[in-house]
């Protein structure tokens, strides 16, 4: 299965906001469930030049300055793939900023990071009007079996969720290996 087959089965309703008419999924969260798949991926925030006078030369800042606005953009690489997005720096209300503050500009490229992610398939469906992604595969008989060995060395009630939350497809193919890692965790602090 390919990275992007893989973050694109992953539910994300549970991490986005509603703001006005958009639904926004958390930078924050999106980078982590990327870097769990993908710890690999990089990113670039692409900077430009802008002209600060006659004879004071360039400096370099993280955004475009246009008559429609400004823009910034991001190149997220993953597995050698970049895909890249560019979003417009917004204030409060969604409205486009000519003369943009530090904040706008942070926000901004936070939310253009989060929309080049779901370009490798994280929430993708977000942005098409979509509600929910396919339900994600099931685990194996031998994944089940990895992650039940270690539930007999946990409380009960923790084993019993466990269970519980692979009858459900809770724990699925998409979020096994960080189920494992935290079972394992649990375990081993016995």
């Amino acid at each position: 299965m390919s990275i992007f087959e893989t973050l694109d089965k992953i539910d994300v309703s549970k991490r986005t906001e509603k703001k006005g008419n958009f639904t926004y999924l958390s930078w924050a969260w999106a980078v982590r469930e990327l870097l769990k798949v993908a710890p690999e991926a990089t990113w670039e925030v692409h900077e430009y030049d802008r002209h600060m006078g006659e004879g004071f030369g360039y400096e370099r800042q993280p955004y475009m300055s246009t008559e429609a606005g400004c823009f910034v953009k991001v190149t997220l690489t993953v597995n050698n793939i970049d895909r890249t997005q560019v979003h417009p720096v917004l204030d409060n209300r969604n409205k486009t900023v000519d003369k943009p503050n530090a904040f706008q500009i942070n926000t901004s490229i936070q939310r253009c990071l989060a929309k080049a992610i779901a370009l490798h398939g994280l929430g993708l469906y977000i942005f098409a009007g979509e509600d929910l992604p396919g339900e994600p595969e099931k685990l194996d008989d031998d994944q089940i079996k990895e992650l039940l060995g270690y539930t007999g060395k946990l409380d009960k009630s923790i084993s019993e969720s466990i269970i519980k939350k692979i009858d459900d497809n809770e724990i699925n193919e998409s979020n096994y290996k960080s189920a494992l890692a935290k079972a394992k965790r649990l375990a081993s602090a016995k």
